[in-house]
């Protein structure tokens, strides 16, 4: 009898008296391990910083050849070989529609309205559709090869801008010297200012529809220009025509000076 008090009396305590919680177990850190040949780390992915053990991200945009990358831009020890072409000419005889032709960048243009104002100085006989002029610049860009870049420059046509050339044509190799043959006359201030500071220079005649072409060696014995100045027929609307342009004028700027 008493034994089986005694017993009862044990089973009562340990239901009553609550089990000590058991420890908490703190799992040990494990250190990172390399991940298998060829399989992406999710960390890296995640984590641009992760990338650099600097904490420098992986560097991206850079120029793909796939996508038409430049051999210059390839190569960051290398730099194009910026050079400067002035176009110039009289009034009305294309220059804006050269530049806008041939540059692969959105050009910048200076084009004002034109207004009864300037009626007794611009002549609008042989362009009666001009509204606007050049009242300062163009400007385009033109990629002739892997690292040649040409920078376009196109000048004001008439006589009261003319105090802009000297800015614009400091640290050219060369100049475009547009002609109409409706008006041959209204070149020869250009033909006079790049005779006289010695900047090499070819005559593009830009033909117009509707007027009469003639050869190369008649616009020349017109302009009374020696035999070393090169006289192309031209289209300033066509591309491929300007770019022509523009390769005769580096050919003749690098025969004149080589250096």
């Amino acid at each position: 009898m008493d034994s089986a008090v005694s017993d009862a009396t044990a089973v009562d305590t340990a239901v009553d008296t609550p089990a000590a919680a058991p420890a908490e177990t703190v799992p040990a850190a494990i250190p990172a391990q390399p991940g298998p040949a060829g399989e992406s780390d999710p960390a890296r992915e995640s984590d641009p910083a992760a990338a650099d053990p600097a904490g420098r991200p992986e560097s991206v945009g850079e120029p793909d050849p796939e996508d038409g990358a430049q051999d210059w831009q390839l190569d960051h020890s290398r730099a194009p070989i910026a050079t400067k072409i002035v176009v110039a000419g009289g009034f009305g005889v294309g220059k804006t529609t050269f530049v806008r032709a041939v540059s692969e960048i959105t050009p910048l243009q200076t084009e004002a309205l034109m207004t009864r104002a300037s009626e007794e100085t611009d002549d609008l006989t042989a362009t009666p559709d001009k509204l606007t002029t050049t009242v300062a610049m163009d400007f385009g860009r033109i990629t002739l090869d892997n690292d040649l870049v040409l920078y376009v420059f196109g000048t004001p046509g008439q006589q009261r801008f003319w105090f802009m050339w000297d800015d614009l044509v400091r640290g050219a190799i060369g100049a475009i010297v547009l002609a109409d043959t409706r008006r041959l006359t209204d070149c020869f201030p250009a033909l006079d200012y790049f005779e006289s500071c010695g900047l090499p220079y070819v005559v593009a005649v830009n033909h117009f529809e509707g007027t009469e072409r003639f050869e190369p060696e008649d616009v020349r014995e017109a302009l009374t220009i020696t035999a070393d100045v090169p006289v192309v027929i031209m289209d300033a609307r066509k591309r491929y025509s300007v770019v022509e342009t523009l390769l005769a004028m580096v050919e003749h700027a690098l025969s004149t000076t080589p250096e």
